[in-house]
């Protein structure tokens, strides 16, 4: 299978940069937001979590990398089903998710995703990366094969449809 579209986007605003995926499911709210936040459903398209969200964090074990062992993710903002922002370590920093739902009149739900990006502003991989899990996430969300190739799909072949705007 090969990358899905529409691509992500690397935008800069008064902020400065962020990475930004927009992805509409033929469901509603509540489905999607189970597969974002369902341990059982993460896993299936990016990793499983344990602990109590209650307290704030989670530890996270991601599926389809290569990290030794899991991850305590900080949990800043969570409004089921439409809002999720959460604080996920990475090896050069801690990377700010959000992650919003809306429902549309048709019955479908629109994801909007965005990471903040810091200096030096490099989507070239992430960008690849999260187009990646966003098709998984897709796919789980359609009951379809979860079969994407990251080697030759995802990264390099889309790393330059993330670089920096002018």
């Amino acid at each position: 299978m090969t990358a899905t579209t529409p691509l992500g986007r690397v935008l800069r605003d008064e902020h400065g940069i962020r990475l930004e995926f927009v992805r509409t499911y033929d469901t509603d709210p509540a489905d999607v937001w189970s597969a974002l936040t369902d341990s059982e459903r993460l896993g299936r398209w990016f990793g499983t979590w344990s602990g109590d969200p209650a307290a704030g964090t989670v530890e996270l074990r991601t599926g389809f990398e290569n990290d030794a062992g899991p991850q305590t993710v900080i949990i800043v903002e969570c409004e089921e089903p439409t809002q999720l922002v959460v604080d996920l370590p990475s090896p050069e920093d801690t990377w700010r998710l959000q992650l919003s739902l809306t429902a549309n009149t048709d019955g479908s739900t629109t994801l909007v995703f965005v990471q903040r990006l810091a200096e030096p502003y490099d989507a070239t991989g992430v960008g690849p990366g999260w187009h990646y899990y966003l098709d998984r996430l897709g796919a789980v969300i359609a009951h379809t094969p979860v079969d994407q190739d990251w080697g030759t799909d995802y990264y390099p072949a889309l790393s330059d449809a993330y670089t920096l705007p002018d």
